[in-house]
């Protein structure tokens, strides 16, 4: 069993975020021009996609990343932490993502919220209970 929201909150609150290390949830997809497209299953189980879904159509949402959005996807590797991602980021993209450590942790909340990334420190926590 999984930690409960509060205890993720708890975790993540005592954490310098900058410290903490980011690890894909989601499969995705590159394109040819290096923007990534996540793919978000429209169902959890296989078997109720397979009855609810029509063989033609996807069991796949498509989520569409900009420059920024899929810079910052690339970097998370499940070993580099934040701060590292915002000083590779910084000198990759320059006035682009300028202030980088803003953006990019307001980027990686929003991924997190959604469930499309995870932290380290939450999985450890959860292996230990």
């Amino acid at each position: 069993m999984g930690l409960t929201i509060f205890q993720r909150r708890r975790i993540l609150k005592n954490a310098n975020y900058l410290e903490l290390i980011p690890v894909r949830t989601q499969t995705f997809e590159t394109g040819e021009d290096g923007q990534i497209t996540l793919l978000v299953p429209k169902f959890k189980s296989k078997t109720l996609s397979y009855f609810i879904i029509p063989q033609s159509k996807s069991d796949h949402f498509r989520i569409n990343f900009d420059q920024l959005g899929s810079a910052t996807w690339q970097m998370i590797d499940g070993k580099m932490n934040v701060g590292k991602i915002c000083t590779a980021l910084s000198e990759r993209l320059g006035e682009k993502i300028h202030p980088a450590e803003e953006r990019v942790t307001k980027f990686l909340t929003l991924l997190y919220e959604q469930r499309y990334i995870t932290f380290t420190e939450l999985l450890e926590a959860e292996t230990r209970r």
